[in-house]
């Protein structure tokens, strides 16, 4: 069951022998050699990597640093590298939402090991989650199809992911920043009313055929919610 792994690591020479050693697992294998590279990789890689090996030490933006901004808007399994082999570190690292932790040095067997783990798991659990309900819509992640009432909506790729979004969250009220982060990301740079315009791309695709029942809700100087029992 190989996949797609976000390799981050400054040791070109450790780097390079954990990217041979996961191909020859038929991994496919992405590199970033600092925090800002690994944010950039990850955000022009989203939606299709399944695993991110992360070390703590690294140029421009440590490695919690950059978990923590992964983990604002997903939940990629992450297993921390680090050469120290301190409590404090694997504690923050956990707490921080890393999945896993590892010491250098280690045995790539291991490390193969804790992979294959996760991945399971992972598969697992996005199997089980892999349709989303909110009134009469229905989300598949693994197909990245979208129903309503039955009939396919076809959604743009940001429009999908703004979705997906508003209903893992659904019932609770997302701020304009949440959701700017959630799908634009961090880094985002362009004009914050691009959320708004992309809610009514949404809703105008969603309510075509269903302008009595909306789902998507503006809370006043907040910002939206989607629910089907919504009493604002």
């Amino acid at each position: 069951m190989a996949g797609t792994v976000l390799i981050v690591e400054d040791d070109e020479a450790l780097l390079a022998s954990l990217t041979t050693e996961l191909q020859f697992e038929d991994y496919t294998v992405l590199n970033a050699t600092d925090g800002k590279l690994a944010l950039a990789t990850y955000e022009s890689n989203r939606g299709h990597l399944d695993l991110i090996i992360l070390d703590w030490m690294l140029p421009e933006l440590d490695g919690l640093g950059v978990l923590r901004r992964i983990r604002k808007h997903d939940d990629i399994p992450v297993i921390m590298m680090t050469a120290r082999d301190y409590v404090g570190d694997k504690v923050a690292g956990l707490d921080t939402g890393a999945d896993d932790y590892i010491t250098k040095p280690f045995e790539i067997e291991e490390l193969l090991a804790r992979i294959r783990v996760i991945l399971r798991h992972q598969h697992r659990q996005s199997t089980a989650d892999s349709q989303l309900h909110v009134g009469d819509i229905t989300l598949n992640t693994r197909s990245r199809q979208v129903q309503r009432n039955g009939n396919l909506v076809q959604l743009t790729q940001r429009e999908y992911e703004l979705l997906l979004v508003l209903m893992k969250n659904a019932g609770q009220t997302m701020t304009r920043d949440e959701l700017l982060d959630a799908v634009w990301g961090v880094d985002f740079e362009g004009q914050p009313n691009v959320v708004d315009v992309y809610v009514r791309y949404l809703r105008h695709k969603l309510d075509e055929d269903h302008a009595a029942v909306p789902l998507i809700h503006t809370v006043r100087s907040v910002g939206y919610v989607l629910s089907a029992d919504y009493r604002g």
